[in-house]
């Protein structure tokens, strides 16, 4: 690669991230359905027609901004669900997780919470795979631990996605929250968490 074609490729990925970091900005207080592809472009400070040059739409745009909020979670989950420990320190890891997640990434979160249910059909479709993804990764993590003996894949899952869900509620609680009110939000995760991990070892009976 030439010189000249890499500083060309770094303008156009800055190009783009500015798009997604503009429409953050403005996402603060709408929906994406009711986003306007030149209030994205003048708050980034390029032309409207540049815009093209990087997305086909705002709701591309919105899926981009979905795979930007939440690729980086994928291996975080695996490594704490994945670590040694007892119940109470693998509940503990996943809070943390969560807590610093959304403390980090304020503006993503709130994104994806308000999308979830939104009007543009991509960006849910998009967010439902993510977290159909994370559901598949969280049960192959539930799978290797001992108490998983027994348990058919299916049930698994089903459990995977009662944490996934519960993983959900808890980023947009936190982020609502108000101020100093934060550990009762993850206090009552915790023992959200536990009451479900303790139901799983009697699922068999």
């Amino acid at each position: 690669m030439s010189h000249t074609t890499g500083k060309r490729r770094a303008q156009k990925e800055q190009t783009r991230q500015a798009l997604l970091d503009a429409a953050l900005v403005l996402l603060e207080d709408q929906s994406l359905s009711s986003l306007g592809l030149r209030e994205v472009t003048r708050v980034a400070g390029i032309a409207p027609t540049a815009f093209y040059r990087h997305f086909p739409g705002i709701p591309e745009l919105g899926v981009a901004l979905v795979d930007q909020a939440l690729d980086s979670l994928h291996q975080m989950i695996g490594v704490t669900f994945a670590a040694p420990g007892g119940l109470d320190e693998r509940i503990a890891r996943s809070v943390d997780l969560l807590t610093r997640h959304v403390q980090q990434y304020p503006a993503h979160v709130r994104f994806i919470a308000r999308e979830l249910h939104g009007g543009v059909q991509p960006v849910r479709e998009a967010i439902a795979k993510q977290l159909a993804q994370f559901a598949h990764e969280v049960r192959a993590e539930l799978a290797r631990q001992p108490e998983s003996r027994g348990w058919n894949d299916d049930d698994l899952l089903m459990l995977a996605r009662l944490y996934v869900e519960l993983m959900v509620m808890t980023t947009a609680a936190i982020l609502d929250a108000p101020p100093g009110t934060e550990e009762q939000v993850t206090a009552q995760t915790r023992r959200q968490m536990r009451l479900v991990s303790l139901g799983r070892r009697h699922w068999l009976d």
